[in-house]
């Protein structure tokens, strides 16, 4: 089968470059294999939480390098100088830290912090990346004194590693199969003490061996509006964009307490405000380049606001099952339930409950619908 697709693809191609017109077989399937390599439309949303691609050298320049620096999470900052600063007065490496939380508030961001308080090295690496057995081994055994390693989307590390990694996270050894069949043997390689950084999207899905691997655990909350101007401000100030208050204080409004979807905005309200402006962003030119670009007062964009409006009118507010709601917006059950209901249900506009999705008091009022009176009983 593989060898035909690259035989009709080759094929199309050539048809092209002679300029006679592919036949009907070999444009079906090229228009197949295009599809197939479609990225998901959830990551081109412009209030996704997801990083894209480009925006990996961006994030990196407005990053900050010290826990000082570091804006909102009160709690967990707390937590974790407490921690650093006994780790330091030691000399010893910090215990294993889990954190855990929304995609886009700052994980990454934390993990560097602490190895550059702790003046160690840093590596980083993915659940996904790791492979097989020998991708692990040759990270751990390449480990310097108390050095920071970072396993971003932890929860999605094969069993088989997982089980690898507890006796290197506990008493800081590996065990190597060298060998094959009835000659191969166990050898116990020593690792030098180092600090182990988890963090998930999903820590419903580790293990409790795993989890009770950690010696901190630390969850991100979403950001306030005036945790989030301020993320506004220091990124213009890096980016050297002019910003006033009102300017900076209305992206944040828009950002759905996520500094990555606050950063992003600024970057589209900067080109806005270059081109249609006067290149300085005050709340005028926030609030058009933003109408603009469909993202209203609550963050909503069209894909939220769809949603909503198909619980309220197509099924009157609900309940409606998941799988209905998928068919009638053509969308992934996964998409809905992992991308697009958790804002919705932590600001308070969607209900999630046993029966289906139900629409809240909160989304009548933002769409100036009508709510429908509940029918009271005879008794």
């Amino acid at each position: 089968m593989g060898d035909c697709i690259s035989s009709c693809a080759t094929r199309i191609s050539t048809a092209a470059l002679r300029g006679s017109p592919p036949n009907r077989y070999t444009l079906f399937v090229s228009m197949a294999t295009t599809r197939d390599n479609t990225p998901d439309r959830t990551h081109d949303r412009l209030v996704s939480a997801a990083r894209a691609d480009e925006e990996q050298g961006f994030e990196l320049k407005l990053r900050p390098r010290r826990l000082g620096e570091f804006i909102g999470q009160s709690k967990a900052k707390e937590q974790l100088a407490i921690a650093l600063e006994a780790a330091r007065s030691r000399g010893e490496a910090l215990d294993h830290v889990l954190l855990f939380g929304p995609p886009g508030l700052g994980k990454t961001t934390l993990a560097t912090i602490i190895a550059n308080e702790l003046e160690v090295g840093f590596q980083q690496t993915s659940g996904p990346a790791l492979q097989i057995q020998g991708d692990l081994t040759a990270i751990l055994t390449n480990l310097r004194e108390r050095q920071v390693l970072f396993l971003d989307e932890i929860h999605r590390l094969q069993p088989v590693l997982e089980e690898k990694l507890y006796t290197a996270l506990e008493d800081y050894k590996l065990d190597i199969i060298i060998g094959q069949g009835p000659a191969a043997r166990t050898h116990v390689m020593e690792i030098k003490p180092f600090t182990f950084v988890g963090a998930t999207t999903r820590p419903g899905l580790l293990s409790s061996p795993l989890r009770s691997r950690f010696g901190i655990l630390l969850r991100l909350e979403f950001y306030t509006e005036e945790e989030l101007r301020v993320i506004v401000e220091r990124s213009a100030e890096v980016l050297e964009i002019p910003v006033d208050l009102d300017g900076a204080a209305e992206i944040a409004l828009r950002s759905r307490g996520t500094p990555r979807i606050a950063n992003r905005l600024l970057r589209r309200v900067r080109d806005y405000a270059q081109v249609r402006g006067s290149g300085a962003i005050d709340r005028a030119t926030a609030n058009a380049a933003l109408q603009l670009l469909e993202v209203d007062a609550h963050g909503f964009d069209e894909i939220d606001r769809r949603l909503l409006l198909t619980i309220i009118q197509k099924y009157d507010g609900g309940p409606v099952g998941l799988g209905t709601l998928a068919a009638t917006l053509a969308e992934e059950e996964d998409a809905l339930e992992e991308v697009y209901e958790p804002f919705l249900i932590q600001i308070g506009f969607l209900d999630r409950t046993p029966r289906g999705r139900m629409a809240t008091r909160l989304a009548y009022e933002h769409f100036g619908i009508a709510a429908p009176g509940r029918q009271t009983g005879l008794f």
